[in-house]
């Protein structure tokens, strides 16, 4: 019920904000002599404000056009590389010459994304910062809401399944960046393709701010995942997707569910971030409300996860810790990150993540107990959080040439 009552009112602030559209375009028309009027922006910033809080945000763009290589701006285009049911492998292609002597031989990264209520673009930042010098893809993984339920299960298997199609289909000597959430599972991945001795097994893996072991140093999420049974989950945040959405009857984990623990944590700042914007547009600052869009076009974009997906995730890794126990099974067999022993190991924490504590990433280094010490690599990013690991002036500066730098040290190309 919860579900279909947010379809409807969504549907049901539909004429009012269309009213809101044409009042936007009214009030600020150049046509208008009260346009630029005190009492004309503050119409036109309410019209604005309230259309944008009661729209319902769809993918946002990757709008990454162009990169800089060699001092030259070269295009990119996001191309789809493979699709898939649930995940699209999406490939960063840049313009470069294919011959002579600006041609390259960067090497090739694979970035997973996080599947946990947000879009891949989240990590347009993480991409950005690696495109002058690597040939990047990244996965980008189907909205429940959307996918038909005669199309089938998707959970923690089928993921780990996906990270392996992906490197196959890029093939031999790709780097993995994991970011958050897939960690467990990148590293689930990569053991199983080296326990089968797979060419297309990783150069090096790269984990940022994962959830490989939440009972070092754990945090509020992981304290919540604990502090109640699993059934409890499913009773209050799986809901059945409602007609007319594709998914129709499929049972998911809500993206909007996600997203309003979010604003409710620090609902003060997201009011008063409203606040400031309808003063920007009234004063005419164009630049700060530009900014103010450009974050919640972001943040308020959120996706939905299959019910199988989200109840084996906070059973498997938060609350019974089984890759970290040395007990995760991939279709009936045994994960041995043992397996590991010629793929390069970096991990990245930051000082100050208040979601993936300090050492529950460096917890990979003792469960990959074959991958010689020459090719491991720890960092902890002083001054950062969560976000601040793959995203930021810090990233870009300290951690994105680290990465770089390590992938360089392993590449066998």
């Amino acid at each position: 019920m919860l579900y279909s009552a947010y379809e409807m009112t969504h549907a049901a602030l539909g004429p009012w904000r269309k009213i809101a559209e044409n009042s936007h375009q009214l009030v600020s028309s150049p046509f208008n002599p009260f346009a630029g009027t005190l009492a004309g922006r503050s119409m036109a910033a309410s019209a604005d404000v309230f259309e944008r809080a009661t729209r319902r945000y769809g993918r946002p763009a990757w709008d990454l056009p162009t990169t800089i290589i060699d001092g030259r701006k070269v295009t990119v285009t996001p191309t789809i590389a493979k699709a898939w049911t649930w995940m699209t492998l999406t490939h960063f292609a840049r313009d470069l010459p294919k011959t002579g002597k600006s041609s390259r031989n960067d090497p090739k990264v694979l970035m997973i994304s996080p599947l946990s209520g947000h879009h891949a673009t989240l990590l347009r930042g993480t991409v950005e910062a690696f495109l002058p010098e690597h040939e990047v893809y990244i996965t980008e993984w189907t909205d429940a809401r959307n996918v038909p339920v005669i199309e089938g299960r998707f959970d923690l298997n089928d993921f780990v399944n996906h990270v392996r199609d992906a490197l196959r289909h890029i093939g031999p000597n790709t780097h993995v960046i994991a970011v958050c959430q897939p960690g467990p599972l990148a590293l689930a991945a990569a053991a199983i393709m080296a326990q089968d001795d797979e060419p297309a097994r990783p150069a090096s893996l790269t984990l940022m701010g994962s959830p490989i072991d939440t009972r070092l140093s754990p945090t509020v999420p992981n304290d919540l995942a604990k502090s109640k049974p699993l059934d409890w989950f499913e009773n209050n945040v799986i809901k059945t997707v409602p007609f007319p959405n594709s998914g129709t009857l499929r049972r998911v984990y809500p993206g909007f569910i996600q997203l309003s623990g979010f604003m409710q944590m620090n609902w003060d700042k997201h009011v008063d971030s409203y606040k400031k914007f309808f003063d920007h547009l009234v004063a005419g600052d164009g630049e700060s409300a530009e900014r103010h869009r450009d974050f919640y076009d972001e943040y308020l974009s959120v996706m939905d996860l299959t019910e199988e997906f989200y109840l084996q995730t906070i059973k498997d890794v938060f609350q019974d810790h089984l890759l970290a126990r040395g007990k995760m099974m991939h279709e009936g067999r045994l994960v041995d990150p043992g397996a590991l022993h010629d793929t390069a190991l970096m991990t990245v924490e930051g000082e100050n993540d208040d979601i993936s504590g300090i050492g529950q990433t460096q917890a990979a280094h003792d469960l990959c107990v074959n991958i010689p010490a020459k090719m491991r690599m720890d960092h902890v990013q002083e001054g950062v959080g969560h976000y601040g690991v793959f995203s930021g002036r810090r990233f870009r500066t300290d951690i994105q040439p680290r990465i770089a730098k390590f992938m360089r040290q392993h590449d066998n190309s």
